[in-house]
């Protein structure tokens, strides 16, 4: 596949990916789960049984769109660097095999609400409204672990594209950024989940560069990504590397 070809494959991936993150986590999960309250958060689940099941399709898109980018853009930055553009695919595969793990966890509370699942007679409704909140639980505690792994994807990708000649500077030190911030924020998260305070801090400062940078390189890469090619009057737009 040609570069034009990858850059479009990853630049659509990247966009459907925003749109379907920004459902699934940032209306989806944002409305349905209540911090710290599981009654009020099944109850939710319940009464909104086709939302939440929307909201796991969702992250299946996500999870499929992820598959697909670490392939076109190990592909679209191997010129730069076949190693490392290789470790940054890699990196991104490793996280979706944790996020994909971690999605076992919002389908089992998809069955507790639906009264599907396997529970003992004798559990009381409040016995099981903390066991759904366990699994939520889990599958944020899963997913945040996995975001190290894609901050350190985001680390590679954002070098190699300050390294390339025809990606943009801008975008390459964005996803840098992104990459920092990914990484500090979920390291907290894990490590540190106690410092609730300096979490929402990184949160605060890291939030604009990490919207910014992936999707910013999506939209590149669908409307000048694949020209770069051509502009460049060579078959490779980018800087040879000394590997």
């Amino acid at each position: 596949m040609d570069t034009r070809k990858t850059a479009l494959t990853a630049g659509i991936s990247l966009l459907i990916m925003a749109l379907a993150a920004f459902f699934s986590y940032g209306f989806a999960h944002g409305n349905l789960v209540v911090q710290g309250d599981g009654h009020a958060t099944f109850d939710n689940i319940r009464s909104s049984g086709v939302l939440f099941k929307a909201e796991i399709l969702g992250w299946l898109i996500i999870l499929i769109c992820d598959i697909v980018v670490a392939w076109a853009l190990y592909l679209f930055l191997k010129p730069i660097h076949p190693s490392l553009s290789l470790l940054g695919a890699w990196l991104r595969l490793i996280y979706a095999v944790i996020l994909a793990m971690a999605l076992l966890n919002l389908i089992m509370v998809s069955l507790l609400s639906d009264g599907k699942a396997f529970v003992a007679p004798v559990f009381a409704i409040s016995q099981i409204q903390a066991q759904a909140m366990l699994f939520l639980e889990t599958f944020e505690s899963a997913w945040s672990m996995g975001l190290i792994f894609f901050g350190g994807h985001l680390l590679i990708v954002g070098y190699l594209a300050i390294k390339s000649n025809g990606i943009p500077k801008v975008i390459g030190i964005l996803l840098l950024m992104a990459a920092i911030g990914y990484m500090a924020i979920h390291l907290c998260k894990t490590l540190l989940p106690e410092y609730s305070g300096l979490i929402r801090i990184l949160e605060a400062v890291f939030m604009a560069p990490m919207i910014a940078g992936e999707l910013g390189f999506g939209l590149w890469l669908l409307f000048r990504g694949k020209k770069v090619s051509t502009e460049a009057g060579h078959p490779s737009p980018y800087r040879e590397s000394a590997s």
